[in-house]
């Protein structure tokens, strides 16, 4: 299936790995775009020293395209996408905050840059720094996002903007991709439906229970991890979403994430201040932990785990070259079928 996305990046299916944290690791991301599509490899949690080796994990594990994807706002963004850019990685994707920058490096060494968007002003300014296609990020997705669901927000930027378009949020399945399609996007990206692959990693008890988890049983929230996203509705996640963590949290939480992500500590809390304030910091530190001992220790207990309104529309788990070519195959009947409808 070709589009606008396919001939951009160089792939033959028009789907994207979601980049999350703790899951979209060198095996996931190879095997994405081993299967046809674009594996997008997670940056938030690594030190430089590591992320120049999860890099060359990924290209010693598939010679196709792969992309880096990083929030700006984490205090090892700019480090770690200064080894992306020494390692010339074809595809960067940048979100939350402005990337003038990292386009035009990128662009000296023939790279793509895709900038992820959930508003129509961040749409326009990504365009007119020079971004080669917008990840459209709808209210349905797991990642940080805005207020407005796929249907409108992908039409409304499409409208708007000449480049091609990724659409994420609610995307699972060939109907997905038909509905993007039509929608005026060029592709999917999927993060909650590869997290349900064989190539992922997550723990298998904390698959298992995603299987049996329904669009309803999920809850938003600004106060899991400092940012607006969707969670699993476990005990954990209601009750990270309805306390205050105490100011003082802040810095035995900077602690924590300097032992994790290795940066020093006022950049740290320079960084919480740039947020809302220190409690985001408390609340970043508790949501990665969370995070981690969800999809590594399959705890779901104490462990909070991102996953989008898509999930009530998962019933297996298929490796990633079924799933994709499965997805594509679907997308092809339907928008075949409504063709002929039309035409009769």
């Amino acid at each position: 299936m070709k589009t606008r996305m396919t001939e951009l990046l160089g792939i033959k299916h028009p789907i994207m790995l979601a980049a999350m944290a703790f899951i979209s690791l060198p095996k996931l991301v190879a095997a994405v775009s081993n299967a046809g599509g674009i594996g997008m490899l997670n940056s938030v949690v690594y030190t430089p020293d590591q992320m120049k080796d999860v890099i060359r994990q990924v290209k010693s594990l598939t010679d196709k395209p792969f992309g880096i994807n990083a929030t700006l706002i984490m205090p090892n963004a700019r480090e770690n996408l200064e080894v992306a850019l020494a390692e010339k990685v074809p595809i960067i994707n940048f979100a939350l905050g402005k990337g003038d920058w990292i386009i035009k490096a990128v662009h000296q060494y023939g790279g793509r840059v895709l900038a992820t968007v959930a508003i129509e002003k961040h749409a326009r300014r990504a365009e007119a720094d020079g971004a080669d296609a917008l990840v459209v990020t709808g209210h349905e997705a797991a990642a940080h996002g805005a207020e407005v669901g796929s249907l409108v927000l992908v039409p409304l930027i499409a409208s708007q903007t000449k480049l091609p378009i990724i659409a994420a949020g609610g995307f699972c399945d060939g109907r997905g991709l038909a509905a993007a399609l039509v929608l005026g996007a060029d592709g999917i990206s999927m993060g909650t439906r590869f997290m349900l692959t064989q190539e992922c990693d997550m723990h298998q008890k904390t698959k298992d229970l995603s299987l049996k988890t329904t669009a309803e049983d999920t809850i938003c929230s600004e106060k899991i991890d400092g940012l607006p996203g969707r969670w699993l509705k476990n005990q954990a996640a209601i009750k990270m979403a309805t306390s205050r963590p105490s100011p003082f949290a802040a810095f035995s939480s900077a602690l924590r994430i300097k032992r994790m992500i290795n940066v020093p500590l006022y950049k740290l809390l320079l960084g919480g201040l740039k947020q809302r304030g220190v409690q985001d910091l408390a609340r970043q530190a508790v949501g990665l932990k969370g995070l981690r001992v969800a999809i590594e220790n399959g705890d779901l207990e104490t462990g909070v785990l991102p996953i989008g309104q898509a999930i009530g529309l998962m019933k297996d788990i298929p490796t990633c070259q079924e799933l994709l070519d499965r997805i594509v195959a679907e997308a092809q009947d339907i928008v075949e079928a409504v063709r002929k409808k039309n035409i009769s």
